[in-house]
């Protein structure tokens, strides 16, 4: 098999990408890709390197474009006609390959296909450690992953200590105060919570705050998944008006750097309509509760336990007196 040679503009095209999406900026990424990889007059997708690693790689970021932008059913088509298109080229237990598992992990987490995720996450696991060796940077992102499926799952005992591998990985390779290390310590704060350790918990998710706003300043995604996740543990512990404060920032900076019609916002409008309904706001929980099903509805699968508890609770709360006594 002839393996062509990837254009400059090509590996740009990535290398700019990549630091869009690192700012969250999924719309510029998107451009960039489509641009590089959309075939010139009179030369065919060999000679536009579209079947290199490299190619495949930003077929691969393409679709990481689209989950961010809440398109999982396009990315969903993409992911898979370039993993298969992968092993083909690059071989089964390539890096390549490996990566677009991840990248099919991450979407499986999104919409709910949970095990199909953990199948993709394990495999991208097995050829990273193989190829890497246990202390590497890409054996760290899939246990990071593995324990944010979990998570999804609501199994913390399961995910906390993928998390905690994660962690000890980056610490190990970077320190304590690199922004990857704090990324893992975050999602590792989330599933120590669930297993009943919420004041290590409330500890990482304020150290790495503190790296997300050295790093990004005040304006960035990690910054409101991390206030989202400070406000559930505060939630959690009967804190209802820090709760409440937190929940309102997170949702804020998610609508400004996302858009309102975002999936990721479901979280949030979930977390915030259960608070209201404890408080007693039943119609602004209701408001919240139909929301979520809005923007989840059609794009995530339909046992997705997001999307079903906000239907399961909307139907509660419409529910006469009567028949919620009889529930």
């Amino acid at each position: 098999m002839i393996k062509h040679e990837s254009p400059p503009s090509l590996r740009k095209a990535i290398a700019h990408a990549e630091q869009a999406l690192e700012a969250g900026r999924a719309e510029q990424a998107e451009r960039l890709l489509r641009s590089a990889l959309t075939p010139r007059p009179r030369a065919g997708a060999a000679a536009h390197g579209t079947h290199t690693a490299e190619g495949l790689e930003a077929r691969g970021m393409l679709a990481a474009c689209w989950r961010m932008r809440g398109r999982y059913r396009h990315a969903e088509l993409l992911l898979s006609a370039t993993l298969a298109a992968a092993e083909s080229v690059t071989g089964a237990s390539s890096p390549t390959v490996a990566w677009l598992c991840n990248q099919a992990g991450i979407l499986g987490k999104y919409t709910g296909d949970f095990d199909i995720a953990e199948v993709r996450y394990l495999r991208a696991l097995e050829i990273y450690q193989e190829a890497f060796g246990p202390v590497h940077d890409t054996v760290a992102m899939v246990c990071h992953n593995l324990g944010g499926l979990a998570h999804a799952r609501g199994d913390a005992q399961a995910g906390e200590p993928w998390a905690a591998r994660a962690v000890q990985i980056r610490t190990r390779l970077h320190g304590a105060g690199h922004l990857l290390t704090a990324l893992d310590t975050a999602a590792w704060a989330a599933l120590l919570d669930g297993c009943g350790r919420p004041e290590e918990a409330e500890h990482c998710l304020r150290k790495a705050l503190a790296v997300f706003h050295d790093v990004h300043g005040p304006d960035h995604h990690d910054v409101a998944v991390t206030l989202h996740n400070l406000a559930a543990l505060e939630h959690r512990r009967g804190e209802l008006r820090a709760a409440v404060l937190h929940y309102a920032d997170a949702l804020r900076l998610k609508e400004r750097l996302l858009g309102p019609d975002h999936p990721d916002l479901a979280p949030t409008l979930a977390n915030t309509a259960a608070l209201s309904e404890a408080q007693g706001d039943t119609a602004h929980a209701q408001a919240l509760y139909g929301r979520v099903i809005h923007l989840l509805h059609h794009r995530v699968h339909a046992t997705h336990p997001t999307l079903t508890s906000a239907r399961a609770a909307l139907a509660r709360l419409a529910a006469t007196p009567d028949e919620r006594t009889s529930r």
